[in-house]
């Protein structure tokens, strides 16, 4: 009887771990499903993973690239001498990393930009230095002078005749006051489950088209102002050089609201503060320089000075613009490339981009040394580890981004396709993917697939060692702004990876605050070891990333 029962437990057993087989196998099975058409379970290495977050998160240097960028070299202007220095100092770590294929390629831009002496301070009534700086491309003034300001709200053509004559050696403010709000709400920005959820879905376009009949006073309205307003100003920059004024002073934006720019529904307050959103003053061709020197204040001492002029007492200010402009004897710009090469599909390539120029004003610590730092040190950790990626990886640090994504949409033009016409090159067909950064400090906490849902399944499983760092997140919609949108534009997987704002919106984004002190260590040093494994990953699957329909020609729109 004993053997019988012996039997009998011996054979459910069996069954028992048979079945226990089966269900593993239907699990595997069914993940592999799960991947849809991007098709099947991938084969990553986890050992190399775990060799890359060890240098990654232990061995980090993505603050001293972040500080050599910043500190150092910025701001880095496209067209001026220190994007220039920062792009030898990169060639350098470049070749201390034995990276390949180290250059530069050169576009068209204009002529160059760099402040050499600068300030500001109020003499009358009170001695006050003043928080502020002049635009971009802005001239300068024939030594420091003193003038009196004056109050000229200038909106339309018909205000020319009210101070024609009026204004010839004065400093003239153009804006009114803006109110200056109390901070409250969401000023630094981290994802909680509301924003992880939003990010993972996508949103319905409203219609544009009623939008657009739509009585004025809302958003088009709004719209419409701001047209009006732009096509004005060639009229009014014209007017106020023709006067002979010293100078303009402005105190920036007239909204104290911005939109995320992650295409997602966060608003942020900008923080003022001292803090100034500093824009571009005057064109870059022939004509550079045929503009009025122009600042832009702090609104908290450019409210004082309208103040004080509405009770009809003078206000005189001391002034010194001490700005140069480049000639573009040879391209001004250009986009630094260099590479790891592949092994057995070392023709095809994996594209780590990210912007390299920054505006003038702070020192382009959040946009985009960071960016370029965590792609930078991507690199450096691959190379670190011994890893052997099949695929070529090559870092594409982009020039003219600030101007209108400039050097990005140059290089595939140049070696991909023309997005007007859609007439693709050979090395079209050879891109695995182009990852960019381009959101600040913040961590990663997943990747915007773009639109192309094909790869879901394949990032799904990238991510899977990587959430214990808080990289959770498949947002499928398409989102804009920044470089890998001209890859994107031609048909090729690229993608943005999705990151917490912090203070980016509030307070460094394009500001004087932009600076090394606002880049948070742990967050960068988590973003470079993410895009090192995302990397290695995309350049070691035997196939390329899935790809979405080539888009319609874009005839007239290829430049933005």
């Amino acid at each position: 009887m004993q053997r019988f029962i012996n039997h009998i437990n011996s054979y459910v057993v069996s069954v028992i771990a048979s079945l226990a087989v089966m269900t593993i196998s239907l699990t595997i099975i069914n993940g592999a499903l799960a991947q849809g058409s991007a098709g099947g379970l991938e084969s990553i290495d986890y050992a190399m993973i775990a060799r890359i977050r060890d240098e990654g998160l232990n061995r980090s240097q993505v603050m001293e690239h972040v500080s050599w960028l910043s500190d150092v070299y910025g701001p880095r202007l496209t067209g001026s001498p220190q994007i220039k220095q920062a792009g030898e100092w990169a060639k350098k770590k470049f070749r201390e990393w034995g990276l390949a294929n180290i250059h530069e390629e050169e576009f068209a831009f204009g002529k160059g930009w760099s402040l050499t002496r600068f300030h500001a301070t109020m003499i009358e009534p009170q001695v006050s230095p003043l928080i502020a700086y002049p635009k971009s491309w802005s001239p300068g003034t024939s030594g420091t002078i003193s003038a009196d300001a004056v109050y000229a709200p200038i909106r339309t053509e018909a205000d020319f005749d009210k101070f024609r004559g009026k204004l010839r050696g004065k400093i003239v403010l153009l804006q009114s006051i803006r109110q200056v709000r109390m901070l409250e709400g969401r000023l630094v920005l981290k994802m909680d489950e509301a924003d992880l959820k939003e990010a993972e879905t996508t949103p319905i376009p409203s219609d544009r088209r009623r939008e657009s009949s739509a009585a004025a006073g809302g958003r088009d309205g709004e719209l419409a102002e701001f047209q009006r307003a732009r096509s004005f100003q060639p009229k009014l920059q014209a007017f106020l050089l023709a006067e002979g004024v010293a100078a303009v002073f402005d105190r920036g934006s007239d909204s104290d609201m911005s939109a995320g720019g992650s295409d997602m529904s966060w608003m942020t307050q900008r923080t003022d503060g001292g803090t100034i959103f500093v824009g571009s003053g005057g064109p870059r061709n022939e004509n550079a320089g045929r503009v009025p020197p122009s600042v832009v204040v702090a609104v908290e001492h450019y409210n004082r000075m309208i103040r004080i002029l509405e009770k009809n007492i003078p206000v005189r200010v001391e002034l010194n613009i001490q700005a140069q402009f480049h000639e573009e004897s040879t391209p001004n710009g250009f986009n630094l490339i260099a590479e790891i090469p592949g092994t057995d599909l070392a023709d095809q390539v994996v594209i780590l981009g990210a912007h390299f120029d920054s505006h003038h004003s702070g020192t382009g610590a959040t946009d985009n040394a960071t960016g370029s730092a965590a792609m930078m040190e991507a690199l450096r950790i691959l190379r670190a580890t011994g890893a052997k990626p099949r695929r070529t990886i090559r870092i594409g640090l982009w020039g003219g981004e600030e101007q209108g994504l400039l050097g990005s949409r140059e290089y595939v033009r140049s070696h991909y396709a023309n997005p007007a016409t859609m007439e693709l090159r050979p090395d079209h067909g050879k891109v695995t993917a182009c990852f960019n950064i381009d959101n600040g400090t913040g961590r990663i906490r997943g990747i915007w697939m773009q639109g192309n849902l094909a790869v879901r399944g394949i990032f799904e499983q990238w991510i899977a060692p990587l959430r214990d760092l808080g990289v959770t997140t498949l947002g499928p919609r398409s989102v804009g702004s920044t470089d890998h949108v001209a890859f994107d534009a031609v048909g090729l997987p690229a993608f943005q990876f999705i990151q917490e704002r912090l203070e980016y919106n509030s307070r460094s984004h394009h500001s004087n605050m932009d600076v090394v002190d606002r880049v948070q260590r742990e967050d960068m040093v988590q973003m470079a070891t993410v895009v090192a494994v995302f990397a290695y990953n995309a350049a070691m699957r035997d196939d390329l990333l899935p790809r979405k329909a080539l888009p319609a020609p874009q005839r007239g729109r290829q430049n933005p």
